[in-house]
Parts: C-alpha cells; structure tokens; sequence
C-alpha cells in the first residue's frame, strides 16, 4: 500500500510538470509563470522544512531538547514570511517586477537600481549558495525514496533527481508551484491528522501540555545550566551570564535566523 500511495503521487507530480510545461510558451511563462498564477508560498515552505535529511534529524532533536519555544520559529515564519513577505511586499515587488520586465531576482535588482554590478554580484551569490540549500532538499528526498522502496542511496538519489529536474525543466515555474499546491495540500492534511491523533493520545490538549510542563525535572543538567526551564516554557532571559545562553541560541540563532531570514530567500522574491 505504502509502494502504492508514492507512485500514485509521483504520477500525479508528473501530471501538474505536464501541465506546467503544456502552459509555458515563453521565458516568461518558464521563469515567472506568465506573471499570471498566484504564487503557492505555503507548499514551498512546507516542503523546506518536512524533508527529512540528516539535518533535520538533528533539528528535530533540538525541538525535543528546547520544546515548545521553537513554536516561535513557527510564528515568525508564518507572520514574516507569509504576511508580511505577501501582504505588504508583495504587490510592489509585482509591480516593479512588471514594470522592468524582470524575470530574475538579480535581473530585478540590476534594472531597479541601474546597476550591472549589482545584478551580477546577486547572480553570483545565488549561484554559489543555493546549490547547498538545493543539496539538502535532495538528500532529504533522496533518503525518503531509500526508505520507501528499499533501494540503493545512488540510484534513489537518480530517480529523486530525474523526477524534479522534469518538472522544473519542463513545466517552469508554473510547474514548480502546481506541484508546490499539491504537496502543501498533502502535508497540511498530514500533519493536522498527526496533530489531532497526538494530542488524542495524550489525553487532549490540556492534559497533554499538563503533563509535559510536569516533566520539567527531566531536563538534563548541562541544559538547566544554559537557562532551560521546562519542555512548555521559553528559555530564561537575561545578560552576562551562561544560564542565559539557550535563550540568545533559541531565539538568535533559530527563531529570527531561520523565521526573519525567508525574506532575503531569491526563489521567494521570484514567487513575489
């Protein structure tokens, strides 16, 4: 059944890179979906953040080991770069877009302030670290196939590689964000299913977070130590002192690194 439910959605990924490709006539088409099809931010950021690669492993631990005030993580990346990225930045960032006839986000920025340097300087910045972000996704599809089908890493990574590169190459942009739709639909109905069956299990809600505030004294001591004070709690504030080193970690380097950080993202700026 497992085998079964991935090719149903591998054909169906397939099917949207058709129509994707079916729909793009020019590099207008290819590159910012005709400047007609409303961008599909939510499956794009889901997508970043599910796959499951060596990396996220580890981050996963880090939600266990800090709790529940990575849920901020969760707020400025729904506030920030949902809200703010598409309410207010959005329309001006079509407009201008529009305006110069900017297909890329270096393009954009190169003709918005009539300045070659600043769009090769952005095209070179991208070029260099993207393919790091684009690795990552990829091991984490790549490590999801081994698992589904029980095959080799490197032939895993192939048909991991061959799927996406179709529907990129074929269907464009618009390829890229009928298939971003499909998966955002997929992971919301997931994880609000995962979310009512774990707090089921626990008891409800208020049972559930009763119980994980009671765990407190579990907290291992080299964490007590950094300011952490229970699973259901933020970290202990403060200055010039080590017990608050967890909040300035949680909060500097994860919440605002990773929650404000989505705006400077270029496939973001393009889906704008």
């Amino acid at each position: 059944m497992d085998i079964v439910v991935i090719l149903v959605y591998l054909l169906s990924v397939a099917y949207l890179g058709w129509m994707g490709y079916r729909g793009t006539k020019t590099a207008t088409d290819y590159l910012v979906a005709g400047r007609k099809s409303a961008s599909v931010h939510y499956g794009f950021e889901l997508r970043r953040n599910i796959h499951f690669n060596k990396r996220n492993r580890r981050f996963w631990r880090r939600c266990g080991l800090f709790g529940m005030s990575l849920l901020w993580l969760t707020f400025c990346n729904i506030f920030v770069g949902i809200f703010i990225a598409f309410v207010l930045l959005g329309g001006p960032a079509r407009r201008i877009g529009h305006r110069l006839d900017a297909h890329t986000f270096p393009e954009l920025l190169g003709r918005r302030f009539d300045s070659k340097f600043i769009q090769i300087f952005a095209g070179l910045i991208i070029f260099v670290f993207m393919p790091l972000y684009s690795a990552a996704v990829l091991i984490g599809g790549t490590e999801f196939v081994c698992t589904a089908f029980n095959i080799d890493y490197d032939v895993a990574l192939l048909i991991f590689s061959i799927i996406v590169a179709a529907y990129v190459i074929a269907g464009g942009l618009k390829g890229v964000m009928y298939t971003d739709a499909l998966q955002g639909v997929i992971m919301f109905i997931g994880m609000t299913i995962l979310l009512a069956f774990a707090y089921f299990k626990v008891g409800g809600v208020i049972e559930g977070h009763q119980t994980l505030s009671s765990l407190s004294d579990l907290v291992p001591g080299s964490l007590k130590s950094m300011g952490h004070r229970g699973w259901t709690m933020m970290p202990q504030f403060g200055f010039g002192d080590a017990k608050y080193d967890l909040w300035w970690i949680v909060v500097s380097t994860i919440v605002l690194g990773v929650g404000i950080g989505v705006l400077a993202q270029p496939q973001l700026v393009v889906r704008l």
